[in-house]
């Protein structure tokens, strides 16, 4: 029988755990995430930890929230990580961490959402987080973004905004 995983999911806000605030006409992060509820919900046979490093729109990370992730990433006992993000600086925290990670023995897989994960219907995040929750058991050690029901390298990945998803560079149409 195979071992449990051991899963850390690293929360940072985004679309993904925000909720549309018509003052503003936009989506606006949480104040406390929902995402640990909706994994609780899928009863998984894995042991799954939560940190929630921040709730914001990826837009306004600083280097400081960061680097309190990169730090976060380097202290944890698991060797596979799921960071919920924001779309939109996706792509660079990928690169940032890739480039930043002293470790080279976890699978970290940077996922989010188009359409917040509660409140709205359909919604990309339920996929999102389960293709994630999959791919981060059978990647190797490395950073990736899971997205649209792909995988990509942070070298190699970027969001179309127009679209609302994410593509290759190098398979670009």
């Amino acid at each position: 029988m195979e071992e449990r995983h051991k899963i850390s999911v690293m929360i940072t806000g985004g679309t993904i755990d925000s909720f549309f605030d018509s003052r503003k006409d936009a989506v606006v992060p949480l104040e406390k995430t929902t995402i640990p509820n909706f994994i609780k919900s899928l009863k998984l046979d894995d042991h799954i930890s939560f940190i929630e490093i921040c709730m914001k729109d990826s837009r306004s990370l600083t280097k400081e929230d960061l680097k309190k992730l990169l730090k976060a990433i380097e202290k944890s006992a698991s060797k596979k990580i799921i960071i919920t993000h924001g779309t939109y600086t996706m792509p660079d925290t990928a690169r940032y961490l890739e480039s930043g990670l002293k470790r080279k023995d976890q699978a970290i897989v940077l996922t989010g959402a188009m359409i917040p994960l509660t409140g709205f219907s359909p919604s990309d995040a339920p996929f999102n987080l389960g293709y994630s929750l999959a791919s981060v058991k059978i990647l190797k050690p490395g950073v990736y973004v899971c997205m649209n029901g792909q995988i990509f390298m942070p070298k190699e990945v970027k969001k179309i905004i127009s679209e609302g998803k994410f593509v290759s560079v190098f398979n670009e149409k």
